[in-house]
């Protein structure tokens, strides 16, 4: 997990406490700033001064939050600030302003339609530069391989190196026709990310079960499922871990995951972004970061069909090895050829293997 923040291609599953059987909670999901609709006005001049105190509260930042957490500096911020001019502007490609942090001296005095309100622009970003507020949050969605994901407060951010595990189900559904046909989970769905990733592989061949425990991941990967017409390929379920699916026990195809793994006693120093605003439970992994991911192995042995795949993404080198000895010491009869993948950065990153 990556846990820096970004917006081209940047940045749950749960303790067992929730049975699939249980009501659903129902949560309505928020709709991202670049799509609402533009019902909201303001005079170009007033945008302009708006923008002119964004980018001076930007600049005060400078490489503070860099020197404080490994934090944005002020030159990542203004980029930010020119995504959120470009995503609540109704079109703004009429306009110019400019991706620095440099005064350009013109002003006019025009009406422009906003997705919201100016008062809410001045709020978002007293949000993010004194909040440290995510900028996904703010604008209410995030850029991940091609697609445009919704996510929200309660909804971990899909990070970049999470995207390999794509690449790694296509592989092997390219070589193999019958699990590319079958039954996959995504245990730990969050915004959705992984699965309409490989949902978009399978097609109509295969189906995806997505998995969470949180109502709010639950409510924003169903509008993400939808928004992408994959209602037929993917089901979203809540419930914890693989309680959700005692009725594919033994049948599955594969099952991946992008569980909490992060050592508990490290949130506390993690960049501010993620260790303030990002849902904890979608991030502790435990004592030492591999509570869930035992959990995984232990269950996949159940869950997998014969010759079925499995993909966990890990907190680094040290998990992975772990896992490995884990799985050949206590599960030999269960699993084999496992295998210790590199994410895009050459970190050891992702234990995968196929059941016996």
């Amino acid at each position: 997990m990556n846990l820096g923040l970004g917006r081209a291609c940047l940045f749950s599953s749960c303790r067992p406490i929730f049975s699939a059987s249980a009501s659903l909670r129902t949560v309505k999901p928020q709709i991202p700033l670049f799509l609402r609709p533009p019902t909201h006005s303001a005079s170009l001049l007033d945008v302009k001064k708006w923008h002119e105190w964004a980018k001076n509260l930007t600049s005060s930042v400078g490489s503070s939050f860099v020197e404080f957490d490994n934090g944005p500096d002020s030159s990542l911020l203004c980029r930010e600030l020119n995504w959120l001019l470009e995503d609540a502007l109704e079109n703004h490609s009429s306009f110019h302003f400019p991706l620095s942090c440099e005064r350009d001296g013109s002003d006019h005095d025009e009406n422009v339609l906003l997705r919201t309100s100016l008062d809410d622009l001045y709020s978002l970003w007293k949000q993010r530069i004194e909040e440290r507020r995510p900028f996904q949050y703010i604008v209410g969605c995030e850029h991940w391989r091609d697609l445009v994901l919704s996510v929200q407060e309660g909804v971990l951010i899909p990070r970049p190196e999470t995207e390999k595990i794509i690449d790694l189900v296509g592989d092997i559904v390219s070589n193999n026709e019958e699990l590319g046909q079958g039954i996959w989970a995504d245990v730990g769905t969050g915004s959705g990310a992984i699965a309409i990733g490989i949902g978009r592989i399978l097609g109509s061949h295969g189906r995806v079960l997505a998995t969470d425990l949180s109502p709010v991941a639950v409510s924003v990967a169903s509008f993400n499922v939808q928004r992408y017409g994959l209602q037929s390929v993917i089901e979203v379920r809540q419930g914890s871990l693989f309680e959700p699916l005692k009725d594919v026990e033994g049948e599955l195809s594969g099952i991946v995951s992008n569980p909490p793994y992060i050592p508990s006693a490290h949130i506390s120093g993690l960049q501010a972004e993620v260790g303030r605003h990002e849902p904890r439970i979608a991030l502790d992994g435990g004592a030492g970061g591999m509570d869930f991911l035992l959990q995984l192995c232990n269950g996949a042995a159940a869950m997998l069909k014969p010759g079925g795949f499995f993909a966990l993404e890990t907190n680094g080198e040290e998990h992975c090895k772990f896992l490995i000895d884990h799985m050949q010491n206590n599960a030999a009869r269960s699993f084999h050829n496992l295998n210790i993948v590199n994410d895009f950065a050459g970190m050891q990153r992702f234990v995968i293997g196929f059941r016996q």
